[in-house]
């Protein structure tokens, strides 16, 4: 079994590559994980292979925010440093130096 290693970390500002949307990475699964009704809705032409990280993301395009589920051979980071949106990032994360979201220290209750 070939090994593979996520291209972004959880905090990355990433775009796709061919739709217009950006977003942070949430979450990563090593390989696909999603349902096969949702792999099927996929046009075949475009449908990219399970075998590599898939990336959750709290996401966003011009008209709307929302959590998008994507592969890694779609994705590369934006250096675009523009603001993002999403009204649910300061729920998890802080701005962090340099650029990127660094996760929130959560206080478990006692």
């Amino acid at each position: 079994m070939k090994q593979r290693f996520a291209k972004f970390n959880i905090g990355d500002v990433v775009r796709h590559k061919s739709l217009p949307f950006r977003g942070v990475v949430f979450d990563v699964d090593p390989e696909y994980a999603n349902t096969e009704e949702w792999w099927a809705s996929i046009p075949i032409e475009i449908r990219p292979t399970k075998d590599q990280p898939f990336y959750h993301l709290f996401a966003e395009n011009d008209e709307s925010e929302y959590v998008a589920y994507v592969s890694e051979q779609n994705l590369e980071r934006d250096p675009s440093e523009a603001p993002l949106r999403n009204p649910l990032l300061p729920s998890f994360f802080e701005q962090a130096p340099g650029g990127g979201f660094k996760l929130k220290m959560l206080s478990l209750p006692n």
